[in-house]
């Protein structure tokens, strides 16, 4: 379904507000003086603060999930498949890094069981990263190294990103972030003996 245009520019602002100042100090009455509403106005919007952390949280990591799953799937090599993925992250972040903030910052906000089902799917994807990481050592691709600290320093090396985005006084380049963080992940996992 798609938004009116309303309802866009609705959001837009409750992310950057949310972003500014956190999702627990972020109150209603914040969101409709931000935008020129009675209080009454935002539930037009939105049914909760919990409804809009939900809905943003379980989108973006189902387009992380969507991005990742063909790649698993493909017949191309380790390298070749981390590339992808660290591109896909990347090209996410860029498009949404209000949502990224979200996913990175304020995850732990979520209510049970809500929370409980995005600590699994968290795991779901770190651990087809680990995967690709697995097969990458096995094939003698990646340097041996332990799968769980490599998953989580790739990511760690990945989920800051949005701030830079975020930065008005920064213009980035997205394909050459893209190269460059690519190469460092690249080059730290390489097998160099090959």
């Amino acid at each position: 379904m798609k938004k009116s245009t309303k309802k866009v520019r609705f959001l837009g602002v409750v992310l950057e507000l949310i972003h500014k100042k956190g999702f627990m100090a972020t109150t209603m009455r914040d969101i409709a003086q931000e935008l020129n509403f009675e209080v009454a106005n935002v539930y037009n919007y939105i049914d909760s603060k919990q409804a809009l952390l939900e809905e943003y949280l379980f989108d973006i990591q189902d387009e992380f999930h969507s991005a990742i799953d063909p790649i698993m799937g493909s017949s191309l090599t380790a390298t070749e498949k981390l590339s992808l993925v660290i591109s896909s992250y990347i090209q996410i972040t860029t498009k949404r890094p209000y949502e990224q903030a979200l996913l990175v910052n304020e995850w732990r906000n979520l209510k049970e069981p809500k929370l409980q089902e995005f600590v699994k799917r968290r795991k779901v994807y770190e651990n087809k990263l680990q995967g690709i990481i697995a097969d990458g050592v096995e094939q003698g691709e990646f340097r041996p190294l332990d799968i769980e600290i490599a998953t989580q320093t790739i990511l760690a090396s990945l989920r800051w990103l949005h701030m830079r985005y975020l930065d008005t006084e920064v213009k980035l380049n997205p394909v050459k972030i893209d190269k460059q963080l690519t190469d460092f992940i690249l080059l730290a996992v390489a097998n160099t003996t090959i």
